[in-house]
């Protein structure tokens, strides 16, 4: 309900008559204020008159006005700055820390607001206001995907700013963990994570001119080579792994980590292990050489990889396969863009302050073609154009952060619904 009349207030939604405070007073809404959704009061900066008296302040919000003592607002001088304290039911007056008592709005959300809200809260389809869609202007769903898009740089700007946190502002190893998640290509994306976190990368680098060596860290961090088998490759690379393990100081990943059901045989770890171990032993300073890459060709080519000859015969250890080139292909080479190129290219924009570097990732995301998937999919069955990456990344957004969560009253496509009558 208190979620309810946040929207009602923040939207000017009111019921059709004169605002009044519990004691009377006329009340004019001119500036609702600025939500507020960190500790303190809900909405800062409001502008209201009370009795033609112009306030400016910040608006505190509860379903019943004794949640104000509940919640210890009376003993906290945070909220001594509240003009206005508005409630869905007031059964009590409320005061600052001094005592002095804020004048109140008893506030009721309009019956078709409640009622429409209720249907989307209850509604088993996916999403529940689909019915709004096709009345919506291109402005309206541009705009909030645009938003969303931005909001979808932002987050993942913050999941980049903690790795670098901890790999000590190393953007380079930070990168590589990022490319190796991706690698995962969803199913094994965490624990590709896991294991790049794992590898000593100041160690690895002594011995990165040689591929040999290079793969020998990469699966035995993967703990990939605990097995015993009658294979002369695999042998070689447990006896160099014991060598480094011992020098290094290693620690390894649980096998039980990897997941291979349901996957086809290009996407076993072995090898994206061993592509990844091909492009590491290939890209010096790849962090530095994709940022400066100006085109998605350049993008593309810089992250082109391949594997060493042992793994152009095998899937995994042991088993012989027919010989076949293993380089990523193009599909698989933007999706590397999208979830890994793009956003470390806005994170170190905002980082460096370079306002081209933040430019050229909406560029490639609107160069990109679509992602698809269950969710683009689903928004394109109902009504919304998805085209290129920047749809789908901000599709992707909608779905995960608002309609899974039931955001739908911070979404703009649930005010159109709640809106209609």
């Amino acid at each position: 309900m208190e979620q309810l009349l946040h929207y009602v207030w923040k939207h000017k939604i009111y019921p059709l008559q004169e605002l009044r405070t519990t004691s009377g007073s006329l009340v004019e809404v001119i500036d609702a204020g600025l939500p507020n959704m960190h500790a303190g009061p809900d909405f800062f900066n409001a502008k209201i008159k009370i009795d033609g008296t112009l306030w400016v302040g910040n608006i505190e919000i509860h379903t019943v006005s004794s949640d104000w003592m509940k919640h210890g607002h009376d003993a906290n001088k945070a909220y001594d700055s509240v003009v206005l304290h508005v409630a869905g039911q007031v059964d009590c007056p409320v005061c600052r820390t001094n005592g002095e008592e804020i004048p109140q709005l008893q506030l009721t959300c309009p019956e078709h607001v409640r009622l429409r809200y209720q249907e989307l809260k209850e509604a088993d389809m996916k999403p529940p206001c689909f019915a709004i869609i096709p009345s919506l202007s291109k402005l309206t769903i541009h705009s909030w995907l645009t938003s969303l898009q931005t909001e979808r740089f932002e987050q993942k700007t913050e999941v980049i700013k903690e790795r670098l946190k901890l790999f000590g502002n190393h953007w380079e190893d930070t990168f590589f963990v990022s490319l190796a998640r991706n690698f995962g290509f969803g199913l094994n994306g965490d624990a590709f994570e896991a294991w790049a976190k794992l590898l000593s990368f100041r160690s690895i680098d002594k011995h990165r001119d040689n591929l040999f060596q290079v793969e020998a860290f990469f699966f035995g961090q993967a703990g990939l080579l605990e097995e015993e088998l009658t294979d002369a490759y695999y042998h070689s690379l447990q006896k160099e792994y014991a060598y480094l393990k011992h020098k290094f100081d290693l620690q390894q990943l649980d096998v039980s980590r990897w997941r291979f059901l349901r996957l086809r045989p290009g996407n076993f770890p072995h090898i994206r292990i061993a592509q990844l171990a091909y492009l590491y032993h290939t890209r010096n300073y790849l962090f530095s050489r994709t940022m400066e890459a100006e085109t998605l060709a350049a993008v593309r080519e810089n992250l082109a990889t391949d594997v060493s000859d042992y793994w152009k015969e095998h899937y995994s250890f042991y088993k012989p396969a027919p010989r076949l080139e293993k380089k990523l292909g193009k599909g698989a080479l933007d999706l590397i863009a999208i979830n890994t190129v793009v956003p470390f290219l806005y994170a170190y924009g905002m980082h460096k302050g370079n306002e081209l570097l933040c430019a050229r990732a909406s560029s490639f995301l609107e160069e990109l073609k679509a992602e698809n998937n269950h969710i683009t999919r689903l928004w394109d069955g109902i009504g919304i154009p998805v085209h290129t990456a920047a749809d789908s990344q901000a599709l992707i957004q909608l779905q995960k952060e608002y309609c899974d969560k039931k955001k739908c009253l911070y979404c703009r496509f649930g005010y159109e619904y709640l809106r209609k009558k």
